[in-house]
């Protein structure tokens, strides 16, 4: 049983670290140049983030390295599952959407499902830049960070890829559907 502290206990921690090295391992791909070992030692000193990254893999998201940012000296983690993570999908986009449903309201919302993990969801740039790694989305769709203007009006967007390109589409922000979730980030 999960407690409320957002921390993982030595055995969790020590299984987690593993999958994520072996993950690492086998898709040198997403992080060439970066060693696992960096990787890891900022894990360990931001436990935090490592529960974070737990809720990402309990959710089916299949976490692993895509970027290093030398500026921030920051280690970025990304859903590398290759659909969306099974465990956050059939949601609306964020708590005014799911609060404007009258029925049929789906269990969750994406921005707020994404907030208590820790993690944020995909820009659009985030998006295209995690495609150009491998394919992700060939089935399903990803809500992704939504601007503003286009919330105000009552849409949030979304991705996929579908016949070799990255499509941005629009939705109302209330609509759920059973193959479109959303992917998170995080900087360690």
């Amino acid at each position: 049983m999960r407690s409320n502290k957002k921390e993982l206990s030595p055995e969790q921690r020590e299984e987690l670290l593993g999958a994520l090295k072996d993950r690492f391992e086998k898709n040198m791909h997403r992080h060439k140049g970066l060693e696992w070992g960096q990787a890891q030692a900022k894990l360990e000193a931001n436990p935090e983030k490592l529960w974070s990254l737990s809720e990402m893999e309990r959710t089916e998201g299949e976490p692993d390295v895509v970027a290093y940012d030398e500026e921030t000296n920051e280690f970025i983690f990304c859903d590398c599952s290759k659909e969306s993570p099974k465990g956050r999908r059939s949601v609306c986009y964020d708590r005014e959407a799911l609060e404007s449903r009258k029925k049929n309201k789906p269990e969750n919302n994406a921005i707020d499902m994404a907030t208590a993990m820790g993690v944020e969801l995909l820009t659009e740039e985030q998006y295209r830049e995690l495609q150009k790694l491998e394919n992700f989305d060939m089935k399903t769709s990803s809500w992704i960070q939504t601007p503003s203007d286009i919330r105000e009006l009552g849409g949030a967007i979304f991705c996929d890829y579908r016949y070799g390109q990255v499509f941005v589409y629009h939705n109302g922000a209330e609509s759920y559907y059973g193959a479109r979730g959303f992917r998170g980030s995080l900087r360690v």
